[in-house]
Formats: structure tokens, sequence, C-alpha cells
């Protein structure tokens, strides 16, 4: 069946709670054996409210199905069968491939680039279950064309510190100034790690206080350097506390400036004690369902947001820049000793 558009009568337009009416047309496509029902936006207000809405929805759907000559009518979360007046409540329904704002497949995040940090304990070529995990998200972002680099801060000498390069402090190395151009250069920061006594490994902590060397650098707008960026993490182990590490490094990473987006960490863990780790044979780990959806919904996550980000120019540089509040700008916040 075609699209059609009838007019209703005023007394079966469907109201919402709020008393608002819709005027004109009803919107009748086929979907799926069945007919899906809309209603133009252009709104009136109503005196009064009058019947519920439900019963609204319960007299369109007669409408629909007199027009139609349809047993079934889905509108909202109800469903109506033969004209009954006792719709059953149904969970939404998404037609396959059809899901509101689904990003195609094919989507391209070409203009992104990507940096995972591998905080694991061993050098390479040593195996790295984190490093396993890590590239389940890796190969994701690498199939919709993100450019993705995956460095092990254990294979360089980083000195430990909270300056941007600790040889000028008295250190006789540090690799960190040669590493994080490539991060600030990264739309998306993933920051992976091993649990270790159910916290972070010491690994991971020194590449949170390096970064966090370098939130006193300024952006063109003057915000902080890591402003237009995204962030999340994985985490492994066989011991409890992924969301503990989790909380520790998201917040961090949003404390220096980094965009968190929703459900921005993943992690797996063993059963408690000593156990299987994620690539040990048997450990059940790279199946896991919940692991998978969870590092597939933050892996997407991140690449949407970055893409968001970079389009609209970055946060805006408004209420957030420095040196206007040095300069003694105040973007509006009233100091209470100049209240009148």
């Amino acid at each position: 069946m075609d699209a059609e558009v009838h007019e209703l009568p005023r007394e079966l337009r469907p109201r919402s709670r709020s008393g608002l009416i819709t005027r004109g047309c009803v919107h009748l496509d086929a979907l799926q054996g069945g007919v899906q029902l809309s209603f133009r936006s252009e709104r009136q207000r109503l005196e009064s409210p009058g019947d519920s809405l439900l019963r609204q929805q319960s007299l369109g759907a007669a409408v629909v199905q007199h027009l139609c000559g349809v047993d079934k009518v889905s509108l909202g979360a109800f469903v109506w069968f033969n004209g009954s007046d006792n719709p059953e409540r149904l969970r939404p329904t998404v037609p396959p491939g059809k899901a509101r704002g689904m990003t195609s497949p094919d989507a391209d995040f070409s203009d992104l680039k990507a940096t995972f940090l591998n905080c694991t304990l061993k050098k390479s070529p040593a195996l790295s279950h984190t490093e396993g995990l890590i590239d389940a998200s890796a190969n994701l972002m690498r199939k919709h064309g993100v450019d993705v680099d995956v460095i092990r801060p254990i294979d360089h000498d980083i000195a430990i510190g909270v300056y941007p390069d600790m040889k000028e402090q008295g250190w006789e190395k540090d690799a960190w100034p040669d590493l994080y151009p490539g991060i600030l250069d990264s739309d998306i920061l993933v920051i992976g790690g091993p649990i270790w006594l159910g916290d972070n490994s010491s690994v991971t902590k020194i590449i949170i206080e390096r970064l966090y060397a370098l939130s006193g650098m300024l952006n063109d707008e003057g915000q902080s350097i890591f402003y237009g960026r995204v962030a999340g993490c994985l985490i492994t182990g066989n011991e409890d506390g992924i969301k503990h590490c989790a909380m520790n490094i998201l917040y961090s990473l949003g404390h220096v400036g980094y965009t968190i987006p929703p459900q921005a960490d993943a992690g797996w863990i063993g059963e408690a004690g000593p156990g299987p780790s994620y690539l040990d044979e048997g450990s059940g780990g790279p199946e896991n369902d919940f692991t998978n959806r969870n590092a597939t919904f933050m892996t997407w996550n991140l690449m949407h947001m970055a893409q968001a980000l970079k389009a609209s120019g970055g946060i805006p540089a408004y209420g957030n820049v420095r040196p206007a509040w040095s300069d003694g700008e105040r973007f509006d916040w009233e100091n209470p000793e100049y209240r009148s």
C-alpha cells in the first residue's frame, strides 16, 4: 500500500498529555503488513485537554482500521486489534536495518585518527591480554577508515613526573616528548590496561600523570589542548575492579579536557582469584557477549562523538577560555560582593 494522507475529524485527533492536539492530516504508511500512523508537527493548544491520550489514540486507531481495512494498528507503545479499546502495551519494534538514527554500515570516519595506549606491564613482543581487547576495538575503527596507532608505553623510556619534558627536571631520559605529539594529533584516545590489586597498573597511572602535565597547554581558542577530542578506556584482568579502574581513568581524562561519550568503557575479568586471562584458551573472554557489546558501543560512540566535534569545530570557546579569565572576563558569573 502506498502512503496515504487523510484528514481526521477534530474529535478523533490524538492529544498529548500537555493538551496539544494535532492539526491537519494523518499519514498512513504500510509497514511490514501493518500500518504506521504519524501526525504533522503543527499543533494548537486546547483550552481543555479533554479525553486521555490513550482514549484519543484508540479512536484514531479505529479510524485507521476503518480507512485501511486492517486488523492491527500500532501507535506509540500500544497496538490495537480489531478496533478494541483495550490495546496491548508492546516494546517498540524496529524493522531490520531501519533503526531510528542508525548509522550506515558504510559510515566513513576516514577523517579521524585514534591512539590506543596499552598500559600493560609486559614489554613487546610478550603476549598482552589487554591488547587482545584493544585489537577488537581498533580493528572496528580501521574497518570504517579511522587511522589507528597502538602504543605500549612500557616499550619506551617514559619518565615519571608532571612536566611535559622531565629531562628539564633532571631526568637523563624521557621519551614522552616524542610520543605526546601523536596523541595530541589524535581525535580519539583510548587507554587500555590491566587490573592489579583491584586498581590500574602503574603504567596507566604514569600515563595519566604525563597527560595531566600537558593540561597547561592551550589550543588556538585559549582552551585546554585536549578540548575537541574524545576518550575512552578498556580494562582486562582476572580480578574485580573494571568499574573502579574505568572511573579513575575517565574522570582524569575528562578533567584535563577530553570529552567522554556515553558508555565509553568496556572490560573483561574472569572468575575471582587465579585463573585464565582474556586471551587464554578457554577463558571465554573474546566470546563474552557483555564485553563485546560494551566494547562495540564504546568504539562507535567514540567515532560518532569525535566526528561530531570535528564537524562543529570543537567545544564553543565561551565560558572556558583561560586567558580571558586571567584578563578579568567572568563570562556572566556574578561575584556576590559586586551584587547590588
